[in-house]
């Protein structure tokens, strides 16, 4: 203990002695004050109550008890329905957790969606793009192959409008034509 803390032990034990003295005090006072009114009580008789009063207060008494047991019927049924309330209310807080999680949950597959069917969008284009350039290179092809055959056609074509003028076909005897296709062969 410090020297500070004997200070404040000593006025506190200087009140507490003089509570205790205070104290004593009272229940003198009360004492006496009980032996008094003992004494007016069993020397007056007119001070106690009359039988209709007594009868009264009983009336009273058994009306104010049966008020009380309606009150506590009362108090019992709102009671039940605060309870029954109270469980409601935690379901439905439940609920609400549970649909707040399952909003979340599909709020971040909204938020994903564009990218699945981005992603999902280009694995289905992909043979289609392969088929695309497969296509082109193919009609490139049909293209250079149309572009030489009709430029063969116009050459031919050409050529043969331009080898001079048509002659009549004369049949000839069939030792002539022997005699032309051996000239040719050879």
């Amino acid at each position: 203990m410090s020297q500070s803390d004997t200070p404040n032990i000593q006025v506190l034990s200087t009140e507490v002695s003089q509570l205790r003295q205070e104290l004593q005090l009272r229940d003198q006072l009360v004492q006496q004050l009980s032996q008094e009114l003992f004494r007016l009580l069993k020397g007056n008789t007119s001070f106690m109550p009359q039988q209709p009063e007594v009868e009264r207060d009983l009336t009273q008494l058994h009306a104010l008890q049966e008020q009380l047991q309606a009150v506590e019927q009362q108090v019992a049924f709102y009671q039940e329905q605060i309870t029954t309330r109270d469980s409601e209310i935690s379901q439905l807080r439940q609920s609400v957790q549970e649909l707040t999680d399952r909003t979340r949950m599909l709020e971040q597959v909204v938020q994903e969606l564009p990218q699945i069917y981005r992603r999902k969008f280009e694995e289905r284009m992909t043979p289609v793009r392969e088929k695309v350039a497969m296509l082109q290179r193919e009609n490139r092809q049909l293209q250079a192959e149309l572009q030489s055959v009709s430029y063969r056609l116009a050459l031919k074509t050409r050529n043969a409008s331009h080898s001079g003028i048509d002659l009549p076909n004369f049949s000839r005897p069939a030792s002539e034509q022997t005699n032309i296709s051996t000239h040719q062969n050879a």
